[in-house]
């Protein structure tokens, strides 16, 4: 039996913390929404699909940003000595739970105002964005005076501050400059949103690569051409990646070919950093960070098989079949489950590991969730794939049958869907629930007399 230390939660844990509990909230959102598919009309009286799917998508958006920014003020914390102003990290965890808990309570109520990714009143922003400005100054301030700056800190500062002008630019739609004409309307709103998945792919990869240093204890990767040509990858797509959404827009040529061209060559550099990185590290390493170690490996995985569809939908001819169907759908998830998601559970399991209890007696039990996951997640993604190429043979081929026709024809494949999501709900809750436990020893203990007493499990 593990024994309970006197650990106290830091801020950066709650923000993972509380993280983790709006992923299990946003994934029992899909679920609902995913049911609505196979039963329309299901909740339609309290909880209509307009609400689920910005609680879904917002809940997603807001685990990354949580989890992200709690591993980020974690390893900085450890890399530079000391985090500048616990006491900012501590507002900013306060901010972002009030903001999450209006946003949500917001789209219940039927009140929205926003655009796809911010469905919410834009006046729900300001506080989203004071909260990142304390993040932002805590990271910035904490890494200002470091002699040396490997490629982890410069993506952190990137994606810190990257967030802060990305996220303003995308209310850019309130100016009647952009809101009265369509085309640079939707260039501006897609532009921003790619430009916003860059920066917290910034965030998550740089914290994964300290990882994998930390691991392996191996300095050079962080350090070497490869992970500096990563970062500079990674900047290129913030500016640019988004393009290949703008196909069907009238906009300059040039954008959609430099948008072409760089499509995925991000994910292409880190799937080979990881590949190498994993051979190079000793059995007795793997063991001493089995968690983290298998959740990247994950991830690795997720990387390949994610660039694969990502190239084939850069093909301007096939993505005018598949822009706006379920295929899309399933590379975003690919993307934030299979990679993200992997790398910010492995940033959690290290980061977590010694509040209160040792993780180590839930090494089985993470690992089946692990499994169970990804083999749901293969069976989720293929089903949103077949469905999706259904809708795009329907919007270009000669429309014989009706919308709701070609709907109905495709439900198959979204019990299947639906079914998987339950089952990856599951694997999820298998893994979140060991990190919750030791939370909760924290929370109980920290209130008891000073005796430790050893976990009853």
């Amino acid at each position: 039996m593990e024994p309970l230390t006197q650990n106290k939660m830091t801020v950066p844990q709650r923000l993972i913390i509380m993280g983790l509990g709006v992923l299990l909230l946003g994934m029992a959102f899909g679920i609902a929404g995913s049911l609505q598919y196979v039963i329309p009309g299901l909740f339609k009286s309290f909880l209509s699909f307009e609400k689920i799917r910005p609680l879904h998508v917002s809940s997603t958006v807001f685990w990354i940003l949580l989890a992200a920014s709690g591993g980020v003020l974690s390893y900085v914390n450890e890399y530079a000595g000391n985090l500048f102003s616990p006491r900012l990290a501590q507002w900013q965890w306060v901010v972002f739970a009030i903001s999450i808990v209006l946003i949500l309570g917001s789209y219940i109520l039927g009140i929205f105002g926003g655009r796809e990714y911010w469905e919410f009143h834009p006046v729900l922003a300001i506080p989203v964005l004071a909260g990142w400005l304390l993040f932002a100054i805590n990271v910035v301030r904490s890494t200002f005076k470091l002699n040396e700056r490997p490629v982890y800190v410069w993506m952190w500062l990137t994606g810190a501050v990257g967030f802060l002008f990305v996220f303003t630019e995308s209310y850019l739609w309130e100016l009647p400059y952009f809101q009265k004409n369509i085309v640079r309307d939707m260039t501006v709103q897609w532009k921003s949103y790619g430009s916003l998945v860059g920066c917290w792919n910034m965030l998550v990869y740089g914290s994964g690569m300290y990882l994998m240093e930390k691991i392996s204890k191996d300095k050079s990767y962080a350090r070497s051409r490869v992970a500096f040509a990563l970062f500079f990858l990674g900047l290129v797509n913030m500016m640019f990646n988004w393009s290949h959404h703008l196909y069907a827009l009238p906009i300059l040529p040039f954008v959609k070919h430099i948008g072409y061209l760089i499509s995925m060559t991000e994910l292409y550099i880190l799937g080979r950093i990881i590949f190498k990185w994993k051979n190079s590290i000793e059995a007795a390493i793997k063991f001493e960070h089995l968690l983290p170690y298998r959740f990247l490996l994950a991830a690795d995985l997720w990387i390949f098989l994610n660039l694969v569809l990502a190239l084939l939908i850069s093909v301007p001819g096939i993505n005018l079949y598949t822009h706006g169907t379920h295929i899309t759908v399933a590379h975003v998830m690919g993307t934030t489950i299979g990679i993200n998601s992997m790398i910010l559970m492995a940033v959690a399991t290290d980061v977590l590991d010694n509040t209160c209890r040792s993780l180590r007696p839930y090494r089985k039990q993470i690992t089946i969730g692990l499994l169970t996951a990804n083999a749901s997640l293969i069976v989720f993604l293929g089903a949103l794939t077949i469905a999706g190429i259904k809708r795009a043979l329907w919007q270009m081929g000669d429309r014989h049958t009706t919308f709701a026709e070609m709907i109905k024809d495709s439900t198959p494949y979204f019990i299947v869907f639906s079914t998987a999501g339950v089952v990856l709900f599951a694997g999820f809750c298998v893994m979140v629930y060991p990190l919750m436990k030791n939370v909760l020893s924290c929370h109980y203990y920290s209130y008891s007399k000073s005796t430790i007493i050893p976990c009853q499990q």
